[in-house]
This record gives C-alpha cells, structure tokens and sequence, in this order.
C-alpha cells in the first residue's frame, strides 16, 4: 500500500449505504470442487487461443495460449508438444501446433 493511503481507513458513511434490491443475475453457480489432501485440485483446460515459435538458444520452440477458465479467462504460455501429449483432443483440429 501507498504511504499516502496508510492513514485512510476502509470505511463509509451511513448516508452512501443503500437497499440491496434482489436481482437473479446476481446468483453464482455453485460448482464441486474436488480439492485433494495437499490443497491441490486437478484443473482441464478449456481450449487453446493462440500459438507461436519462439527462439531460445538457438532452439525453435513452439508455445501455445491455454484457456483454463472460461469465465475468468485465466490462460498460459505452455509447450506445444507438452499439451500435444498431455491433451491432444485440444490440438487435434489444429495442424499447425
């Protein structure tokens, strides 16, 4: 936090607090989350958006955009040939990755 911020506190006045009107579009989906013994939880990517070549070393290496999350649209850059072996029923339309 800002030093400048530091004296402020996360506080409103009555005045600023109104109503809450129920709205339907305001419900989430619940969804099951298995969550294992070590506080991890096995993620399947959604789809891949994009893929390039870089070069590191001397070595052509391609790099594809992973789409985890649709709603929030969380991605990474991951290896072409790991998710190609890891996922190949993301890769199978897609001759150029």
């Amino acid at each position: 936090m800002s030093p400048q911020l530091l004296n402020r506190h996360a506080v409103f006045h009555i005045s600023k607090h109104r109503k809450y009107v129920s709205n339907p579009s305001h419900v989430l989906e619940v969804e099951d989350v298995q969550v294992r013994d070590d506080l991890s939880m096995d993620v399947q990517p959604v789809g891949i958006v994009e893929s390039q070549t870089k070069q590191f070393r001397g070595k052509i290496i391609s790099l594809v955009k992973v789409v985890w999350d649709r709603r929030t649209c969380d991605s990474t850059l991951e290896l072409g040939g790991v998710m190609r072996e890891s996922y190949p029923y993301l890769l199978s339309s897609k001759s150029n990755f």
